[in-house]
């Protein structure tokens, strides 16, 4: 229970950042809510219309619109110029904000249409213009019903905003995250508890105003608002009432390896008297695109990812040839740096318990290709709209009973419980040793070189000191450190933290 509490109470800086993201989505809300319904209320084409629209966008799921609002902002970028940010608070915000649309609307729309006819009728009588009959007589009478909507737009917000950690802001989705990718469920406790907290009290504070224009009473909703208020400002406070410092942006993928690359570069970086900021959970285009326009500063990545996904290249070259034009492409085409490898590979593989493939005689992907068709194959999330998926599965004919998306940690404990009998599995990964796993050959070479680089984006490539800090990294990790880092914060019992784990790897490595 202490270490419960401990996870809580370290979770200041997420707890403030969404306080932030969540009251300036909601606030968004109500601003583009309250005149659209009035205009909605005074014509029915307009009403249909706006509720149509927020209903709709209800139906697209919260984790999809945090998502689309990044190619979108990238696009928008091109119009704007590079101080439009397309990463972190910006998309989220917007994201949000039509996330928490309807119920505002629709509340405020519902209000204004159920206004007592007589009471317009007198308003009109006495010779009010528009403007005094919609403050002095309209707004009190709807504000209640609009203070609902409000309510219920806060704990939709809340909740969704943790999921704005994919698209690199901090939130309460971090540990949320970290902890599901490694089984933590101590952090994922504290993540949904301080969530879940949150949304009960801002939906306290807000009843609280609601009561208030219910009941006619002053006092109490100007009590509950300056309570609202006081804790955004604390949050602010929190967040931007320290000193200000230039941080290097570190980038992170969804998976332990990335996890633990990114504390390693960060524990480099502030030896060096660096100011450190983490975006982890990024998928690989976004990552990629996000260091390309210069919203993070390195992240590593790897050659096959960059060569199929970004370059959109088919062959397989030489290791040597394909890092020589990847560094090339990168410079030519996106002005980031490869400052240069690691020292390990993290392939893709497809991965049978050694049980199975003993049992079914099963030693490279084309003896699946022949007897696997009866077999359920599982993946990371984003593995089988990769290209380097679709060019073994093409390689080979691989046919398949079933086709099953997981989490990369569940993915593994899939095969183990009989929901997969084959995964993609990354050759990295300490559980393939620990779960006792099989990477099956590729003898056509079908899948690429995977070797781990480390990448700057344009504006870091110049910061020869931020070079020099990172360049101990180049060629000191080999895949048993990698591996057994993994595996330590990956196991089911004694896991490491991603800080003690890059602690470790740095220990091997000799840095």
């Amino acid at each position: 229970m202490s270490g419960l509490w401990d996870a809580i109470a370290g979770l200041g800086d997420q707890l403030a950042a969404h306080v932030l993201l969540s009251a300036s989505a909601i606030a968004l809300g109500i601003i583009v809510a309250l005149p659209l319904a009035v205009w909605a209320s005074r014509s029915p084409a307009v009403s249909r219309a706006s509720l149509a629209f927020a209903s709709l966008v209800q139906t697209i799921p919260a984790l999809a619109l945090l998502a689309l609002f990044f190619p979108i902002l990238l696009s928008l970028r091109a119009v704007f110029g590079e101080g439009l940010p397309t990463l972190g608070f910006l998309p989220a915000l917007l994201a949000l904000a039509l996330y928490a649309l309807l119920p505002i609307l629709r509340n405020a729309v519902t209000a204004q249409a159920n206004l007592d006819p007589g009471v317009i009728e007198a308003a009109h009588g006495v010779g009010m213009t528009f403007r005094q009959r919609l403050l002095l007589v309209e707004a009190p009478l709807s504000a209640p019903f609009i203070m609902a909507g409000i309510r219920t737009a806060a704990v939709w917000t809340i909740g969704a905003a943790t999921l704005a950690t994919t698209i690199g802001q901090k939130s309460l989705g971090d540990p949320i995250f970290a902890g599901l990718q490694t089984q933590n469920w101590v952090l994922v406790l504290a993540g949904c508890i301080a969530s879940a907290g949150l949304a009960i009290l801002a939906d306290s504070l807000l009843g609280t105003i609601e009561r208030g224009f219910r009941e006619r009473r002053r006092g109490l909703w100007l009590g509950g608002l300056a309570a609202v208020l006081l804790g955004v400002g604390a949050a602010f406070f929190a967040q931007f009432g320290g000193d200000d410092d230039d941080s290097v942006v570190i980038g992170a993928k969804g998976f332990s390896e990335q996890y633990i690359l990114a504390r390693l570069i960060g524990q480099r970086l502030e030896a060096e008297g660096f100011a450190v900021e983490y975006r982890d959970g990024l998928g690989s285009a976004v990552a990629h695109s996000a260091a390309a326009s210069g919203e993070i500063d390195v992240y590593v990545d790897y050659t096959g990812t960059i060569w199929t996904n970004q370059m959109k290249r088919t062959e397989n070259p030489p290791r040597e040839q394909m890092y020589r034009e990847i560094a090339q492409w990168e410079e030519a085409n996106t002005g980031m740096e490869v400052l240069g490898r690691l020292g390990f590979e993290n392939a893709y593989g497809l991965a049978m318990s050694r049980e199975a493939a003993t049992f079914g005689e099963f030693n490279s992907i084309a003896d699946v290709a022949q007897r696997g068709q009866a077999m359920v194959i599982g993946g990371d999330p984003e593995f089988f709209e990769r290209p380097e998926w679709i060019a073994v599965r093409d390689a080979y004919g691989l046919r398949f009973a079933g086709q099953r998306n997981f989490s990369p940690t569940f993915m593994y404990n899939a095969l183990q419980s009989g929901e997969a009998d084959i995964i993609g599995a990354y050759t990295s990964d300490g559980r393939i040793v620990a779960d006792r796993l099989v990477i099956l050959d590729d003898p056509r070479g079908a899948f690429p070189n995977y070797d781990a680089v480390l990448l700057l984006s344009p504006q870091a490539a110049e910061d020869e000191a931020l070079k020099a800090a990172l360049l101990p990294l180049i060629d000191a990790i080999d895949v048993e450190a990698m591996r057994e880092a993994n595996y330590s914060v990956d196991r089911e019992e004694d896991k490491l933290s991603f800080d003690e784990a890059a602690r470790l790897l740095a220990e091997r490595a000799g840095l």
